[in-house]
């Protein structure tokens, strides 16, 4: 976050200057080939006189280090990482001891090349600073290694191969593709977008921002020579909150560019989720009032600093950073519920992207608005103990968030210790004594005792419903909170005993070549489940669409289910582990039953999202297009049209 920051600090304040035509560095690229798979790519920097450049070896930036960037990695390990001599000193600049190099740099990389390449390209980006001035420069460079091949860096046994090649379908060209593309990947983005607006919305009804809000736009609306500017400034205000929280996003990007399935890795994985449950427990505490969460007082004391310095676009943009930065102990939970929520989902990264983005529309609007109808602030209300109690609340619902990822690492790892029944008790005692709390039954240390309001009172009795619906769903046989679907455990992991694990109670396979042996002998398709312990939408999937009496008929009879769980965390016996080469030729070992389906979903059909349902003939042939969450009428069309198909091929 503060290289991105800084980044766009730098290049603001080099548009500015109209410093665009200073070029202090000039390059020069050279290889050196030491073996047939090792070479040695060097950097030289020729750096005029008075300027200096920085080491790659910068810790707690700013400074930007050196970095070297390729558009594609044509290595499969980095040997060596080396610099020419450098220079350690104060700078005056940055405050600190820093390692930089002047008049001339030397970097130079060994790298493990992947296969026979002819080029490798890509670009250095560096920054350089002389007494009054510092510029950001990406400098372009192609090495052109012509005759001078090297041989494959990493090798696959044949056992790997073999393996890897069995999961690999004989699909056949189908006349039932349309190759229309599911649009619901947009649905959920703007889903979680609204889910980012609430989150915003939350966050400012919190004893951290509320009361910034009238003191801000009193701010533009009175220290400025006209109106006019100080609309302009509160509209530039309220577009840097917004940029600051989508710029959170962006390290995600990366992350899920370097592989499909890393996000889903991160969400399902055991550690992560016990790690989220106790940030949120620690989070929930936090709002119960027991301590503050703050970041380094430093980051706020330089961005106050930085906002008093600069004037005009700068200024305002390192106001918002200090909002940012002073309201993270109300902001920095809720903004961790949507972070880890949006890492669960589909989406991934862009969902989180979109997310960030409506919680800092949310919070950035009523800058902007009360600065254009500044007599509208008089309807605000006064900060009072509603702020505090708000706060309190949303420690009840960090609490029940917690929960969710506990579960989510009990189902990956069949621990067995949160069922459903144990979840939905938990989840009615938080929401009783979140009610109770809100009639003034109880309240916490440092709250001094007050009337309640009927407004209070009317939300205390929403939670006595809420928590009346949950017990209902523990007692009433039939209930199964489909409202809920997706964050209780599934059905089917319950405390009572369960003629299988499978959803509604289905004859499903958990594994395809088993499947397809079956619909084989009776002639019958194969629906294909690409699903997941913890996928919230396949949940909702199984208990709102697939228990509609049509629906469950055609997937109880007419077709050979197999669900696939991408990440079941159990161990495939040591002979059928297996490796396969990732597109920038590194190798990953496939050692758990959810890798090996994950790879299969990948290797066949290019996703690595869930659901994701495919139908499918015993012989390969697909009989139409695959489908993701959907409702109930286009699910069992979908699947009508599929068995229409699949009868054509009988006749």
């Amino acid at each position: 976050m503060q290289r991105l920051l800084l980044l766009f600090f730098v290049i603001s304040l080099n548009l500015l200057k109209s410093q665009d035509a200073i070029e202090p560095v000039k390059w020069n690229f050279s290889y050196e080939v030491i073996s047939d798979s090792t070479i040695a790519l060097k950097f030289e920097a020729k750096i005029e006189d008075n300027w200096h450049m920085y080491s790659q070896f910068i810790e707690n930036e700013p400074p930007l280090s050196t970095m070297f960037l390729f558009e594609e990695e044509p290595y499969s390990s980095i040997l060596k990482v080396s610099e020419g001599e450098s220079i350690i000193s104060y700078d005056p600049i940055f405050e600190k001891d820093l390692k930089y190099f002047e008049k001339n740099a030397l970097f130079e990389l060994e790298i493990q090349i992947n296969d026979s390449i002819d080029s490798i390209s890509g670009t250095v980006e560096y920054q350089a600073c002389d007494d009054k001035l510092c510029v950001f420069r990406s400098e372009p460079f192609n090495f052109s290694l012509k005759n001078n091949v090297v041989s494959k860096s990493v090798s696959i046994d044949e056992k790997s191969i073999s393996i890897a090649n069995s999961l690999k379908l004989n699909l056949s060209e189908s006349e039932y593709l349309t190759n229309n593309k599911n649009n619901n990947s947009n649905k959920s983005n703007w889903k979680i977008f609204m889910l980012g607006m609430l989150g915003g919305i939350l966050a400012l009804l919190t004893p951290c921002v509320f009361p910034m809000i009238p003191l801000t736009v009193s701010y533009f609306i009175k220290n400025v020579k006209s109106r006019s500017k100080g609309v302009k400034d509160s509209f530039i205000y309220s577009f840097f909150i917004i940029l600051i929280y989508v710029l959170l996003s962006l390290p995600f990007h990366l992350f899920d560019s370097l592989d499909p399935e890393i996000l889903n890795v991160i969400a399902t994985n055991v550690v992560v989720n016990l790690i989220f449950f106790f940030v949120f427990i620690f989070f929930a505490f936090s709002f119960f009032g027991f301590y503050e969460l703050t970041l380094p007082n430093k980051w706020s004391n330089f961005s106050d600093s930085a906002s008093s310095k600069w004037k005009g676009v700068m200024g305002l943009f390192f106001m918002a950073l200090t909002l940012s930065i002073v309201s993270f102990s109300c902001t920095g939970p809720i903004l961790g519920s949507l972070l880890a929520g949006s890492l669960t989902s589909d989406g991934g990264a862009a969902q989180l992207s979109f997310g960030m983005l409506g919680f800092g529309i949310a919070l950035a609007l009523p800058f902007g608005l009360f600065s254009l109808f500044p007599k509208s602030l008089k309807l605000i209300p006064k900060s009072g103990t509603w702020l505090n109690t708000t706060n309190i609340v949303i420690g009840f619902i960090e609490l029940a968030l917690a929960l969710k990822f506990l579960s989510n690492a009990d189902l990956v790892s069949h621990w067995g210790i949160l069922k459903r029944e144990v979840f939905v008790s938990i989840w009615a005692l938080i929401s009783l004594l979140t009610a109770l709390y809100l009639f003034g039954i109880f309240h916490f240390p440092h709250e001094v005792k007050h009337k309640i309001k009927i407004f209070r009172k009317s939300i205390g009795l929403f939670f006595v419903f809420f928590t009346i619906y949950l017990v209902q769903g523990l007692l009433v046989k039939g209930n199964n909170l489909k409202l809920l679907s997706g964050f209780p455990p599934p059905l089917f992991y319950s405390i009572n005993d369960s003629n299988n694990e499978c959803p509604l109670n289905l004859d499903c396979n958990k594994d395809f070549f088993d499947g397809r042996v079956i619909a084989e002998k009776t002639n019958k398709p194969i629906l294909i489940d690409f699903t997941g312990w913890a996928c919230v939408n396949c949940r909702r999937m199984e208990e709102n669409v697939w228990s509609d009496p049509q629906v469950f008929e055609i997937l109880n009879n007419e077709i050979v289910l197999v669900s696939l769980y991408v990440d079941d965390r159990n161990e495939l016996i040591k002979e059928n582990q297996f490796s396969i080469k990732r597109l920038n030729g590194t190798l990953k070992n496939i050692k758990t039953i959810g890798q090996k389906w994950s790879t299969f979903q990948y290797l066949n059909f290019k996703t690595a999202s869930q659901p994701f349902y495919v139908l499918i003939t015993s012989d390969g042939e697909l009989l139409n297009d695959p489908i993701q969450y959907a409702d109930k009428t286009v699910f069992k069309n979908w699947l009508n049209k599929g068995l229409e198909n699949f009868n054509k091929n009988r006749l």
